[in-house]
């Protein structure tokens, strides 16, 4: 583990500063991810700021009915908070999916938003990865692939992301605050991620050296009547094979509004806009979920050992619409 400096910082002003201060330092929250991929030699930063002092905590109701959630307020306070759990139940079931209990102590919901892949090939260091060593290969693609991408992949990086949390704030619209030297600055989460292409090592869209300060939820009607389900290789702790976090709200047997966001399927929570089309103003019936999911995962791309989780997500989304469908007719 390379040798680094580290340091506390108190408030926004002087995070920014003590980043700009040394090249090569990077902000540390709960350090649940971060600090694994410096033990192998992923991460390999000079200099370790630490955020979690700097006042950004807290949940808070937003002027027009929403809520805001501080950077640096932990998934465990996050999936506690009483108005997340009975205005957006999908985030708080997201968030208890995602790890043990002793992790989501500790991480942060800033630093879940920019926690790295979980492919095997970018977390060893003795293989090539376009997304650590740009250039150097993706050589998932010829080998072990089972848990990866079937949409929006590249020719260079077929890796997923790995953020339960993200999938929810996808569904729902959520943007993400940050700070810069410059500035405050603003972005949709669905908007925060970049596509792969052929540059998988950017991964977001935050300027150098931008500290995320919180993400806010716009009002939602809809969210109060959501689920999050996950599919995962063993019964806890497992990162997901596939998920989807999903909203209806129905009137008189109709679909009026849909949100509905898919996770482990590519490098960034997948927000389903073809599945929500197909859902809005059709009849809330189960052959109506199944041409959703279809249309959805119609542009799917797996790879020869990926092929189960088309078959996995379309069950999956259409299991999940029909419980949120019989729930809604009690």
């Amino acid at each position: 583990m390379k040798e680094f400096g580290y340091q506390r910082a108190t408030d926004v002003a002087g995070a920014l500063a003590a980043l700009d201060t040394h090249p090569g330092a990077r902000f540390l929250g709960g350090g649940t991810n971060l600090v694994d991929l410096m033990k192998t030699g992923v991460e390999r930063p000079a200099h370790l700021v630490d955020v979690r002092d700097v006042p950004l905590p807290g949940i808070e109701p937003t002027a027009d009915g929403g809520l805001r959630i501080g950077a640096t307020v932990t998934n465990s306070d996050l999936a506690a908070h009483p108005e997340v759990r009975r205005r957006y139940p999908a985030l708080t079931q997201a968030v208890l999916a995602g790890a043990s209990g002793q992790l989501r102590n500790m991480a942060t919901v800033g630093g879940n938003l920019l926690q790295r892949t979980r492919c095997g090939y970018f977390t060893d260091v003795s293989k090539a990865c376009n997304k650590r060593v740009p250039g150097s290969g993706c050589p998932a693609i010829e080998g072990e692939h089972h848990n990866h991408a079937v949409l929006g992949a590249s020719a260079h990086c077929v890796a997923v992301h790995p953020s339960d949390m993200g999938v929810a704030l996808a569904a729902f619209d959520a943007v993400v605050s940050y700070e810069t030297q410059d500035g405050p600055g603003e972005t949709p989460i669905t908007e925060f991620y970049l596509p792969v292409g052929d540059t998988p090592h950017l991964e977001t869209v935050l300027p150098p050296g931008a500290l995320i300060t919180g993400v806010t939820l716009p009002p939602a009607a809809v969210a109060s009547r959501s689920r999050y389900r996950k599919v995962r290789e063993r019964a806890s702790f497992a990162f997901a094979i596939g998920s989807v976090a999903a909203a209806l709200d129905i009137r008189d047997g109709v679909v009026r509004e849909a949100r509905v966001a898919l996770g482990a399927v590519a490098s960034r929570p997948w927000r389903a806009r073809t599945a929500e089309q197909v859902l809005t103003g059709a009849a809330a019936d189960a052959e109506t979920f199944a041409a959703a999911a279809e249309a959805e995962l119609a542009p799917a791309r797996p790879l020869p050992h990926n092929r189960h989780k088309v078959p996995l997500l379309r069950n999956l989304v259409t299991a999940v619409l029909t419980e949120l469908a019989e729930e809604a007719a009690r």
